[in-house]
């Protein structure tokens, strides 16, 4: 049993004002990361957040800003690389997966004495989020909000069908980089409650169990974000009554709930009707539905 009191408590009132930060970003972006495949970029970008934790201890700068810094930087170096150099996306995702995790465990190295909490940054721990991090990823969510708000009807165009969007004179590479950008910015919101090795699933699996319930993706983010809400938190009250790890505990109640949702997702309307034939909603589809 756990002591309600425990809410009155500083660092558990922190992992609330976490969860519900990170749920916001695991809702939007997640969802058009799923709609945009691009859940192995994704991964490959979380992964490379390691160099940048390894280079704030390093040069003795909040590992959380070294990791947004890095991350942004991966990110656009996918997508310009993708775009100017022709090169194959799973061979650029490779590389920046090793050689990020590579910078980090050097940059630690380098860095000489104890390096603190690293192990959170690896697996996570939602009940040790301090009140400076909860700024930075209040700061990071509202420039995700903002974004998506402003750009939503061209980065929904990009996220369906680039070549769509293309054919609609609509500016796909820099709007694919401004996604990319917006998945580095939620990597680095989700490393404190998860932690680098687990993010990609946190990201992931709200969206990817709500995709098939829905045909809509203003719908699919709003679910999106309430699912990953409720899991997140339901894995704090887990893991601290029974003395598990946070991360763990989230990422195996995703799981769970994407397993059932694969089941019940077949006896779901939404399976038949309203999406194109790849399961995406195509942008002329959405604007039909919303009249």
């Amino acid at each position: 049993m756990m002591d309600a009191g425990i809410l009155s408590f500083g660092f558990f009132q922190n992992a609330i004002a976490a969860a519900v930060l990170a749920s916001i970003a695991c809702g939007i972006i997640g969802s058009l990361v799923v709609v945009r495949r691009m859940v192995t970029v994704s991964g490959g970008i979380s992964h490379a957040a390691f160099g940048g934790v390894g280079l704030g201890y390093l040069f003795s700068i909040d590992p959380i800003v070294g990791a947004f810094i890095f991350s942004v930087g991966v990110a656009l170096g996918i997508g310009i690389l993708k775009e100017k150099a022709g090169q194959e996306i799973d061979t650029l995702i490779g590389a920046v997966w090793a050689a990020g995790m590579a910078v980090g465990i050097i940059s630690v190295s380098l860095s000489g004495g104890y390096a603190p909490d690293l192990f959170s940054y690896l697996f996570g721990n939602i009940l040790l989020v301090p009140q400076g991090d909860i700024l930075l990823m209040a700061v990071f969510s509202a420039f995700i909000v903002a974004i998506v708000a402003l750009f939503y009807l061209p980065l929904q165009a990009v996220t369906f069908d680039e070549e769509y969007a293309r054919v609609m004179n609509l500016p796909a590479t820099p709007l694919s980089l401004v996604l990319l950008v917006l998945t580095a910015t939620s990597v680095v919101i989700l490393i404190r409650l998860v932690g680098i090795i687990l993010v990609i699933a946190l990201l992931v699996l709200p969206a990817a169990s709500v995709r098939g319930f829905t045909t809509r993706l203003p719908t699919m983010m709003a679910a999106s974000v309430v699912l990953a809400l409720v899991l997140s938190l339901s894995g704090l009250f887990l893991s601290y009554a029974w003395d598990l790890p946070s991360g763990a505990t989230i990422i195996l109640l995703g799981a769970a709930v994407y397993a059932a949702a694969l089941v019940l997702s077949r006896f779901s309307p939404a399976r038949w009707g309203g999406g194109s034939r790849t399961g995406r909603r195509l942008p002329q589809q959405e604007e039909q539905g919303a009249r």
